[in-house]
């Protein structure tokens, strides 16, 4: 990000570095979504929940891609919709979700199971397919499946429920990332994120690696919040502690708030602009 960073005293003894250089950027937010689950397919609870495969590999000409190796040959990993089209290997499925449902915590990258029998375990990210992301809202907007400012998380799943089926299945599989989960004890707290430290509510931030450290302390300001029913203004300091797909550039950044209904309610309002400064020693 060559060139100084305007800096501004807190009056604490730090400094305030803001990372502008062009437009205001973006925050989004995330949560710990908690799903029904089944151990058993049936006409509503149709979608595996995979395991890593055994063939999905680390890209060997590095860059952080993965391959899929068969018969000491690798090639790209597929995308959702081949992976969708193929049966899962022995051992790789992990429960039945909701066919939406499934697909955001895909995007959200860990939530709650709450099993058939009252059983809860957490689905915690293992790997993805190494495609990238796409949203789903922007093509709901161009085409004018949703109004722009309706385009939140509970709206978009909704129309999904709704389709169910071909017509949904076909939106879904236009983002062509796919991730894959491992089922883990759940605590009933909050999931860990990509720096391996669980991701206080409304304080922890995912961020892009590329230009932040994890474990950075930001000051987000964010305004002109898009979607209706969104908070006006989030103005609060967070550490960086996550990572997502969908998290690019010096001034993005993913907003954690919390686990269940509620957190998923408020984070699927945020897209906010975004103005950010990182919190440096004096």
């Amino acid at each position: 990000m060559g060139g100084a960073l305007p800096r501004a005293a807190d009056g604490a003894g730090r400094v305030r570095a803001r990372l502008d250089g062009g437009p205001a950027g973006l925050l989004t937010g995330y949560y710990a979504p908690e799903y029904a689950a089944r151990t058993r397919p049936d006409p509503e609870f149709s979608a595996p929940l995979r395991a890593r495969p055994a063939d999905l590999a680390p890209d060997s000409a590095g860059g952080g891609g993965v391959v899929r190796v068969a018969g000491g040959v690798s090639e790209p990993y597929p995308d959702r919709a081949t992976i969708e089209a193929s049966a899962p290997g022995p051992g790789e499925i992990l429960a039945w979700m909701r066919p939406e449902e499934l697909f955001f915590l895909q995007i959200q990258g860990s939530g709650g199971l709450v099993f058939e029998d009252g059983a809860r375990r957490r689905a915690v990210f293992a790997a993805h397919n190494g495609r990238p992301f796409v949203g789903l809202a922007r093509l709901m907007r161009e085409r004018g499946l949703l109004p722009d400012e309706q385009t939140s998380a509970a709206n978009i799943k909704a129309w999904l429920a709704a389709r169910r089926g071909p017509e949904a299945d076909a939106l879904m599989r236009e983002n062509p990332r796919y991730v894959f989960f491992a089922l883990e004890p759940d605590d009933g707290g909050h999931p860990r994120g990509a720096a391996g430290v669980p991701l206080p509510a409304g304080r922890a931030a995912a961020i892009d690696p590329a230009h932040h450290a994890y474990g950075q302390v930001l000051w987000i300001e964010a305004d002109a919040g898009a979607l209706a029913g969104a908070f006006p203004r989030y103005r609060r300091m967070v550490a960086a502690l996550d990572t997502g797909g969908a998290i690019r550039g010096p001034v993005r950044a993913d907003l954690y708030v919390g686990r269940g209904e509620a957190a998923g309610t408020e984070a699927g309002r945020i897209r906010h602009a975004l103005r950010l400064w990182r919190i440096v020693p004096r």
